[in-house]
């Protein structure tokens, strides 16, 4: 049994990549990955904007 995440609202996936000044593709693949869990999502998009 798997649980699927809802896909982040576009708004939200250009604002997230704005953050951490990564490109919107990756923001959208994070986001989708980790949903609604914004610490481990932050700390993905850290190790690619690093």
């Amino acid at each position: 049994m798997t649980i699927e995440k809802p896909a982040p609202a576009p708004k939200d996936v250009i604002t997230f990549a704005k953050k951490h000044r990564i490109e919107i593709q990756d923001a959208q693949k994070i986001l989708t990955q980790f949903g609604d869990d914004r610490k481990n999502a932050d700390k993905a998009a850290r190790r690619i904007a690093a």
